[in-house]
């Protein structure tokens, strides 16, 4: 191996412990320092962070001037319940029947969307709190391992948020949530409050028994909650970020041989 050769992989592997010394803990303070911050909207055991949970009272609407007449609801959102909603139903609009019902605050509806999306933030805490102080990694593989399960995290919160689950009618209608309206709803009326994006959705199946068939009719209302924009901005920028820190080690494989590892002391 010619002399200039030599000299160019040792200023690469110079290169590459100044980053895993210097730039990827850097990188890992910004990181913490995002999640944390997006964490703020949830309502999480840790320590050190301010919660910025609180309730918040909002007029659901709809695009369509039909449906308006057929849904009315009022909702208080707190964190990852509706802690109260006064919901006016008229399915049939040529009748003058409106079923009312309410959520209560002693039995609030749970937003599972919500609870699970701040269990995957603080999984990715965790494995940044789990790093000791000082610590010095020692190869690629060790940063891009730590990067990609913080990556899960934070794709798997993100995903509770933007790919809503699939329920049948006749699981909303035993659901505990549904059980807890106040009064009950007719048993062909199933309702679900649920997550999609930046919006919180009220949706309403009516269901129709025609000749052995089943058929369903679907309503729905929704409004824009602030708070959970800010969320989903916070999770891409720290996807973002992880994805640049894997990227500039990814750079250094390129060079056969170059050691891509730090003795350890």
């Amino acid at each position: 191996m010619a002399d200039s050769d030599k000299e160019e992989i040792e200023i690469l592997e110079n290169e590459f412990r100044w980053l895993l010394s210097v730039e990827l803990i850097s990188g890992l303070n910004q990181l913490q320092g995002i999640i944390m911050e997006c964490a703020r909207r949830f309502s999480l055991p840790i320590d050190g962070i301010e919660s910025l949970v609180r309730s918040e009272k909002f007029v659901m609407s709809t695009t369509n001037q039909q449906a308006t007449e057929q849904i009315k609801c009022i909702v208080t959102l707190n964190g990852d319940n509706v802690s109260q909603a006064d919901i006016n139903l008229k399915i049939n609009k040529n009748s003058n029947v409106i079923h009312k019902t309410s959520v209560h605050s002693e039995n609030p509806w749970k937003l599972q969307q919500i609870q699970d999306t701040g269990n995957h933030l603080y999984e990715a805490l965790q494995c940044i709190a789990n790093i000791e102080k000082g610590y010095q990694f020692h190869s690629a593989e060790e940063v891009v391992h730590l990067l990609s399960k913080i990556m899960e995290y934070l794709k798997k919160g993100l995903s509770c948020l933007v790919v809503p689950k699939k329920r049948t009618i006749e699981d909303l209608q035993s659901s505990r949530n549904v059980k807890n309206l106040q009064p009950p709803l007719p048993i062909d009326i199933a309702v679900s409050f649920y997550i999609q994006s930046h919006k919180l959705i009220f949706a309403v199946y009516h269901v129709q028994h025609h000749h052995g068939s089943t058929k369903f009719d679907v309503y729905q209302s929704e409004c824009s909650v602030p708070w959970l924009n800010e969320v989903l901005v916070f999770l891409s920028m720290a996807l973002q970020l992880c994805q640049q820190l894997k990227g500039k080690v990814g750079v250094f494989s390129q060079y056969r041989d170059v050691q891509l590892t730090v003795p350890t002391t």
